[in-house]
């Protein structure tokens, strides 16, 4: 008898480390291991487990989702546990393996599904668990990890030799730069907002640019605009826009990517796919790569039945043991604390001195993901904007230190240089309000929202039109501020009028409180912006409070029901960087 004949055998030879706010599942891993190995004892001792035999149809079934990439692999070891009649509670050990994109499994247990289809889920990221805890999702405990690889740069020969591969080596900002720097190269990645690679890219690339000086958003969204050009749906997607062969058609074909950013895991698939065109050289950046985890996670335990929960644990272990790495390494996959034996790496096209050994780079936090995908969002998607400005008079008080400039002045000037940033095909409107601006309303629309390379009968664009229209704002004398009125009239027809496949947003620049005392009122307001609100047609509320007299507490209350948030902006001249904020922010709380 093997060991592999023991029931649930001993504690999990898992070697992953995890991030200080993942303890607290380690600690519920390792009671469950030790409680499943007392129990062994126990059974072992009263002489109920079976050892060795055919199964004869007496098994029990685990049901496990699994990235695409490492499902293969999985899907190995648990045909060597049925074939070798591995055992747990005396039964065959079964475990269907279902390959599953993360990202369809993140939106489905964000929802709490009350009857899980799978008992265990390995994505290939942490960074999906970590969206669902947010989400407050269903409960997931992460056991372990059970593979890891790197997030690299591969390129074809002719395109790392233009690099300096493998002799040169770069910190992962001077490698993006000099990977988008040309348009020969043709960088490719994942979509971020469905791969793990291309969303740790991404946090990579803002990370490294960040210790580079202030600019670093302005940088990361340029970079972002590159990429966006040449990405594709996953890491199998991307590998397919590589040349086919080294003709020269193939390699001047502009469809055809001559570098990616993708998981070393994927390089050795590719450089060992028959077929599959010109192998990729790898560059490891120097100062720490981000990483792909693999974690082991049981999906709400506290639901599985105890033989469930045995039978999760024996296909860990089976996972962690020798045979079970070697398969692992076999499909190209680094343990779990990131050691790769030199055939994984020289297979998958590292060479020294690339350093392969680097260690990885410290994990994005979740706030951290969600502005990289509101700056992704706001980046590669059109924005549709409707702006609200306070027309009251104090709009006209001056701005201490500003050389005797209004609120009104600075304000309009900053969303001039907001109206600058977008692109044609964005969409912005105008509106002002007061009190009883237009006969018995607070407000007027100034500008229509609309895309703004669209042109008139006269040949003028629509960005024209705001540019006069902004021009022309001026506080209105001996007026008072309409706001809630003017906020709900506003919203209704934000939501009336919103544009799918863009992202839409209401925007509202005030330096007072409410000061129509006939308006529907806070409670009022509130209420009816929470019937209006609908998640699957977004349209955050962002209120920027200019002045010390802007009434936050009162916008925090309008701005929850939509999703939106509250800024207070002490400087007017600033506007525009903190609607850029803003905007980034909710658009990390989008649809994906």
């Amino acid at each position: 008898m093997g060991r592999h004949s023991l029931p649930d055998g001993s504690a999990p030879a898992i070697t992953g480390s995890r991030p200080p706010a993942r303890r607290r599942t380690l600690v519920l891993a390792t009671g469950l291991a030790l409680a499943v190995v007392a129990g062994s004892v126990v059974a072992l001792r009263s002489g109920l487990l079976p050892f060795g035999g055919p199964c004869d149809g007496n098994s029990t079934r685990l049901d496990v989702a699994a990235a695409p990439d490492i499902a293969p692999a999985l899907e190995a070891v648990a045909r060597t546990a049925r074939d070798g009649a591995i055992r747990t509670d005396g039964k065959c050990l079964d475990v269907q393996i279902t390959a599953r994109a993360a990202h369809d499994l993140a939106d489905a247990f964000g929802q709490r599904p009350a009857d899980p289809e799978f008992q265990v889920w390995i994505p290939d990221s942490s960074l999906w668990t970590d969206r669902v805890g947010a989400e407050r999702g269903t409960p997931l405990t992460t056991a372990g990890t059970i593979a890891s690889s790197p997030i690299v740069l591969g390129a074809v020969p002719t395109a790392a030799t233009s690099l300096g591969w493998p002799a040169k080596t770069y910190r992962w900002a001077e490698l993006t730069r000099a990977a988008t720097s040309s348009g020969a190269l043709r960088l490719g990645m994942a979509d971020p907002a469905r791969s793990a690679t291309g969303l740790l890219a991404l946090a990579r690339t803002s990370a490294a640019g960040g210790k580079e000086g202030d600019d670093a958003e302005t940088r990361t969204a340029a970079a972002a605009k590159l990429l966006h050009q040449r990405v594709a749906d996953g890491e199998s997607g991307v590998t397919a826009t590589l040349p086919k062969d080294d003709s020269g058609a193939a390699r001047d074909n502009p469809s055809r990517n001559r570098a990616l950013l993708l998981s070393e895991q994927a390089a050795y698939a590719h450089n060992t796919e028959s077929g599959s065109g010109p192998s990729l050289d790898l560059f490891y950046p120097q100062d720490g790569a981000a990483r792909l985890d693999y974690p082991y996670v049981l999906v709400d335990d506290e639901e599985m039945r105890p033989e469930q929960t045995r039978a999760a644990n024996r296909f860990m272990t089976l996972l962690g043991e020798a045979a079970g790495q070697r398969i692992l390494r076999a499909h190209g996959f680094r343990d779990g604390n990131g050691r790769a034996d030199a055939r994984v790496i020289r297979t998958a096209g590292g060479r020294a001195p690339q350093p392969s050994a680097a260690g990885p780079a410290d994990p994005p936090t979740v706030r951290e993901l969600q502005a990289l995908m509101g700056m992704w969002t706001i980046t590669v998607q059109s924005t549709r904007l409707t702006t609200v400005v306070d027309a009251s008079a104090s709009m006209g008080t001056p701005v201490p230190g500003q050389g005797g400039r209004t609120r009104m002045q600075l304000a309009r000037n900053s969303l001039l240089q907001a109206l600058a940033t977008c692109t044609p095909d964005d969409e912005f409107g105008l509106w002002k309000f007061a009190t009883f601006l237009d006969g018995p309303r607070d407000y007027a629309e100034v500008a229509p929202t609309g895309r703004l390379g669209d042109r008139d009968t006269n040949g003028a664009t629509h960005r024209d039109a705001l540019t006069a229209a902004l021009d022309s704002l001026t506080p209105e004398a001996r007026s008072g501020a309409g706001l809630y009125d003017t906020t709900l009239a506003a919203y209704e027809k934000a939501r009336t009028t919103y544009a799918s496949g863009k992202f839409n947003a209401l925007v509202l620049v005030t330096d007072s409180a409410n000061e129509d005392a006939g308006s529907i009122g806070l409670d009022g307001l509130v209420a009816r912006l929470t019937e209006l609100a609908d998640p699957k047609r977004p349209v955050p509320l962002i209120a920027l409070a200019l002045g010390p007299d802007a009434d936050t507490s009162a916008l925090d209350r309008i701005v929850a029901p939509t999703g939106g948030s509250t800024h207070r902006v002490d400087d007017p001249s600033q506007l525009h960087r903190v609607l850029l904020k803003a905007i980034i922010t909710a658009g990390g709380k989008g649809p994906r």
